[in-house]
């Protein structure tokens, strides 16, 4: 009896162990589906730029285990607090306020900013040529992601009706189905999907885009993976693997250079 009770001891500390090492080992990382970011291929593969830049980040810099969760992006604070993620990675706008006012970077922790980005106006061929300035959306219906930069951007839409969508992407589908009449979406999302495939008859109307942008990793206030982050971003730009991984997607233009920001 004494034996089975020391080998059970033995089993039960070695799990322990275990799940400790898996949890200390592992990051969360929590994602949209938003193409070129965070998507699955042809190949039915998880890639994106912001995929295989967190790899590099944390497997290769590092050494964690990475692993990717999809979130309900109006969540994304929630679960950052309840420690359900570890960070946000998923083309998250750093330099602008929430729709409730309050700037991002007072919720969350954020690394450099490592792309440019901006707010742009898509809607349907047809429409393109009535709408050629701000006061054109007025009365007209916006679809867009709830909590989004996007969301910001068509709060100063003056005049236009807000349609709120789970994500960018069911914006896109909703101007698709003509349930609104335009949708607010970040531009290197816009890019990737206007002008092709169920998306081929939208375009984007570059007279009302939004101001420049910048995607940062957003961590836990207070999180000691803000300066991992940083340095191993570092190491990965002057070693030339951002600017190969953002070639690989066709960013490579919208990259920021992290030596000003430091």
């Amino acid at each position: 009896m004494k034996k089975m009770l020391a080998l059970l001891l033995v089993a039960v500390m070695a799990m322990g162990l275990f799940t400790s090492c898996e949890t200390k080992d592992s990051i969360v990382v929590a994602y949209t589906v938003y193409k070129p970011m965070n998507y699955t291929n042809d190949d039915g593969e998880f890639v994106g730029f912001d995929t295989d830049l967190a790899k590099a980040v944390f497997e290769e810099k590092l050494g964690y285990k990475v692993i990717f969760k999809e979130i309900d992006w109006n969540q994304r604070y929630l679960e950052l607090e309840a420690g359900t993620i570890d960070c946000i990675w998923n083309g998250f706008t750093a330099n602008t306020a929430d729709p409730d006012g309050i700037m991002r970077s007072e919720k969350v922790d954020f690394s450099y900013n490592y792309m440019l980005n901006k707010q742009v106006v898509v809607t349907t061929e047809e429409l393109a040529a009535s709408i050629t300035d701000f006061t054109s959306l007025s009365g007209k219906v916006g679809g867009v992601e709830e909590g989004s930069a996007g969301d910001t951007h068509l709060e100063n839409l003056t005049g236009s009706v807000k349609k709120s969508c789970g994500s960018q992407l069911d914006a896109l589908r909703e101007l698709v189905l003509g349930t609104v009449d335009f949708v607010v979406l970040d531009e290197q999302l816009a890019t990737a999907y206007v002008g092709n495939g169920d998306f081929a008859d939208l375009t984007i109307v570059d007279a009302l885009s939004g101001d420049p942008e910048y995607y940062a990793i957003g961590f836990k206030k207070g999180s000691e993976l803000t300066a991992k982050v940083n340095g191993a971003l570092e190491e990965l730009a002057a070693e030339g693997r951002i600017d190969q991984i953002a070639n690989k997607y066709k960013l490579v233009t919208a990259i920021t250079d992290f030596s000003d920001q430091k």
